[in-house]
């Protein structure tokens, strides 16, 4: 099983910039690579056969070893989520970097019921802003992503739709948190005191 996670290179002022105000863009740059060391700790913990970061940037220091690395496509986020998926083989599930709080336990769950599920079911995991942090599939269906508005409260509803209108059934996951706000940093970091995310943040005072 194959774990597909979508990144971008924590560079000051290109990621996480709705956390600005009230940190700089150099914080949540640092944020940002917090998120991604905890989320790909947690995916190399996981029993996923193989961790591919599809990344758009270069890899640094809150990169592990044993992950796998590959440029994202240009183009829209769909875009991006069409060319990774069309590379993969068998069933897969695909993360993105906004839930540092995810544990190993809750994607060998996921992967688990990925590998269990007939090939007509897709598994999506929700967000609380209305989109989505995981989509697991069995085998990929061409045409997951088109016509998906992404990155809005209604973008889960319109993956669901399009998954749906390709045959495919959905079965949904714990709904996850995504840090896109300064209240949705201290949110998480509050209830997942011991994540490099959390201990990142209390070192941070907010200009």
């Amino acid at each position: 099983m194959q774990l597909l996670v979508l990144a971008k290179e924590p560079v000051p002022g290109l990621v996480k910039t709705r956390l600005c105000p009230p940190f700089s863009h150099e914080q949540a740059a640092a944020l940002a690579a917090a998120c991604l060391h905890d989320t790909l700790v947690a995916a190399l913990g996981s029993g996923a056969e193989n961790v591919v970061l599809v990344l758009d940037g270069s890899p640094g220091d809150w990169c592990p070893p044993g992950i796998r690395v590959t440029a994202q496509v240009q183009g829209s986020l769909g875009t991006r989520l069409e060319a990774a998926w069309s590379d993969t083989i068998g069933p897969a599930l695909q993360i993105g970097m906004d839930t540092p709080q995810l544990s190993s336990a809750l994607l060998d769950d996921c992967l688990a019921k990925v590998a269990e599920s007939d090939p007509t079911v897709a598994l999506l995991g929700p967000a609380i802003d209305g989109g989505w942090w995981a989509l697991g599939m069995k085998r990929y269906v061409r045409g997951a992503f088109e016509g998906v508005t992404m990155s809005l409260p209604h973008t889960l509803q319109e993956q669901v739709h399009t998954l749906e209108r390709l045959g495919l059934e959905v079965s949904l996951a714990p709904t996850l948190n995504d840090v896109d706000t300064a209240l949705d940093a201290a949110e998480i970091a509050r209830d997942y005191p011991g994540t490099t995310f959390a201990k990142t943040l209390r070192q941070m005072n907010p200009s």
